[in-house]
Order: C-alpha cells, then sequence, then structure tokens
C-alpha cells in the first residue's frame, strides 16, 4: 500500500483520538547522554546526540526505533475507526496518474502511477505517440517500497541518464548511469552524495558533482 496513504491515515486517525477515550500508553525509555557542543562561547546540550546514528550501523538505535513503533502501532491499531479511514483514503487515492511528456534529447519522458503504487514509473518514448518503454520502475528496487527514485539528471542529449538511489528516507544517495537507448546501466557510480545531484559537462565526457564526507 502506497505509504503516503499510510501517513495520512496515521494522522487522521490520531487526531480523531484526541477527542475520545483511548487505552494509556507510555513510550519506552530513551536514555541520554552528557554531550555538549560549544557554538561561538555558548554551550548547547544534546542528550540525544546517540539517536543520529543511522538504524543500519547502530543496533542500539534499532532496537529504540522497533520498540518506538511497538507502542505506537499497538495504540493505533486499538482505535476502531482506523480501518474505515485506511478504505475511505485507499478508494480516493484509486486512479492513474501521469505527467506532462518531457523532451530530453530526440526522447521524451513521461512518469505514470497505476494509483496505488508505492513509487511512479518512469518511462521514455522516442515520439510524443510512440511506444513507452519502462526507463526505470522503483517498485521492483525493494519488497517493501524503501528504496526509491531520487532525482534523475540527463545528458543534454538525452543519451544517458544520472539517477539516484535513495533508501529508507535517507539524505544519501548513491546516483548510477543509465545508457536511455539499451536501459542498461554504466559502470560508473557516485557515493557520498546528499541532496542534489550531479550536473553534466555539454559534451557528455563527464559530470561535476559535490561529495559529502561520510
Amino acid at each position: 500500500m502506497n505509504r503516503f496513504i499510510q501517513a495520512v491515515c496515521v494522522g487522521a486517525v490520531v487526531g480523531g483520538a484526541a477527542s475520545g477515550q483511548r487505552a494509556s500508553w507510555s513510550a519506552p525509555e530513551s536514555r541520554t547522554v552528557d554531550q555538549v557542543d560549544v557554538f561561538h562561547g555558548v554551550e548547547v546540550a544534546d542528550p540525544y546526540r546517540w539517536l543520529e546514528d543511522d538504524v543500519r550501523r547502530s543496533a542500539e538505535v534499532r532496537a529504540w526505533v522497533e520498540a518506538q513503533n511497538e507502542v505506537t502501532f499497538g495504540y493505533l491499531e486499538s482505535i476502531p475507526e482506523r480501518e474505515a479511514i485506511l478504505d475511505r483514503l485507499v478508494e480516493l487515492f484509486d486512479y492513474e496518474r501521469i505527467s506532462a511528456p518531457r523532451k530530453v534529447g530526440d526522447r521524451y519522458v513521461v512518469s505514470r502511477n497505476d494509483g496505488l503504487q508505492q513509487h511512479s514509473v518512469v518511462y521514455v518514448m522516442d515520439a510524443l505517440d510512440g511506444e513507452q518503454r519502462v526507463l526505470f520502475d522503483p517498485n521492483t528496487w525493494s519488497g517493501d517500497g524503501t528504496v526509491a527514485l531520487g532525482g534523475m539528471r540527463w545528458s543534454d542529449d538525452g543519451a544517458i541518464a544520472a539517477y539516484g538511489v535513495q533508501e529508507s528516507g535517507s539524505d544519501w544517495r548513491v546516483w548510477r548511469f543509465r545508457d536511455v537507448a539499451t536501459g542498461e546501466d554504466l559502470e560508473d557510480e557516485l557515493r557520498g552524495m546528499r541532496f542534489g545531484g550531479p550536473v553534466w559537462k555539454k559534451d557528455r565526457s563527464g559530470v561535476f558533482y559535490v561529495r559529502w564526507d561520510q
């Protein structure tokens, strides 16, 4: 199911729960650390700094998130209106959405979502009335929909599409390069990138990009 629909549903039931009687609950304990930073001579305490670590690197952060989710979803699932709200939202979102075509080089690109897909699929066409073929389908990149297309940067001639792969909503992206004609990826790969993407040289001989210290 589309994660945006789930998020809207959570907001709706939490908002509705405020006016009714619900089972009491308490959040798991969150430990604090003695972390103080000095900015321009001012001491700023940051007792939860340890929670900034990535869940894939820190077993403690991962366990904290799992404990929080257990309490959160245990509470949400006890709300009787939740299923009805979810069913209605699914009904409202279940319609096909197609972007306006964009010309890249001699080709055209559109994105399309059947209504309940986690991610829109990117198609390429040789002409506006030509056959659409799949260029990127992020729905196939993970079983739970947490791997997304984090941006595209086309060479001026439209022959190669640089595309960012984003996992679990992270700011970090891995950028890869796809030959549009064959649909195959090149060997090049850019890591250590966040936010913006690569910028192509006019002659397609390379790209400029900013890399962060990981």
